[in-house]
């Protein structure tokens, strides 16, 4: 992710340049994809500007706060892209998760296999198909412990992969990945 800053009428200082590019950073825990974000910081008629500007993927999105003091105006900016990212977060992995829910309207299904072309043995064994959601491994360790379940498929957000959880014992857990 690259930050970039502008000062415009004033003279930027060290600790305002730090509190942004720290403040910044925050927002990449809630879209990992962030590219670029530009901060443009001005002083007008002593109010306190700061407009932001984000590209993610393909996605753009901008925020603009106005306070009498500059840290202010950054933190509000801040409040407003990262409610911003909430939502597009929300409408990406709702979208996917829809689409995936239409692609599988059987959700679970039994099928009829011949074992044995003599014999004539059939047995039938139940396919279910799971929608994965996507989180991170402690996520899922949670979800796991909540559903006391033995097993857990996920989506891996670090990796962008199907993982599989595994509960060994009650401490120990064994994670599979492709």
């Amino acid at each position: 992710m690259q930050i970039t800053i502008t000062a415009r009428h004033f003279e930027l200082t060290k600790a305002i340049r730090d509190y942004v590019e720290s403040s910044c950073l925050k927002l990449k825990k809630y879209f990992d994809q962030i590219i670029t974000i530009h901060v443009t910081l001005a002083l007008e008629n002593s109010r306190n500007i700061c407009e932001l500007s984000l590209h993610a993927g393909k996605f753009g999105l901008q925020a603009q706060a106005e306070e009498m003091d500059m840290y202010l105006s950054i933190d509000n900016g801040l409040d407003k892209m990262e409610a911003q990212i909430k939502k597009l977060k929300d409408r990406v992995t709702d979208h996917q998760k829809r689409a995936l829910k239409e692609q599988f309207d059987d959700f679970s299904r039994a099928s009829d296999i011949q074992v044995n072309h003599t014999d004539r043995v059939r047995r039938t064994i139940k396919t279910k198909r799971a929608v994965t959601e996507p989180m991170d491994i402690h996520e899922a360790i949670e979800k796991m412990d909540e559903n006391k379940e033995d097993f857990f498929i996920f989506r891996n957000i670090e990796t962008d992969s199907i993982n599989v959880l595994v509960k060994k014992d009650n401490e120990n857990f064994k994670l599979f990945e492709p």
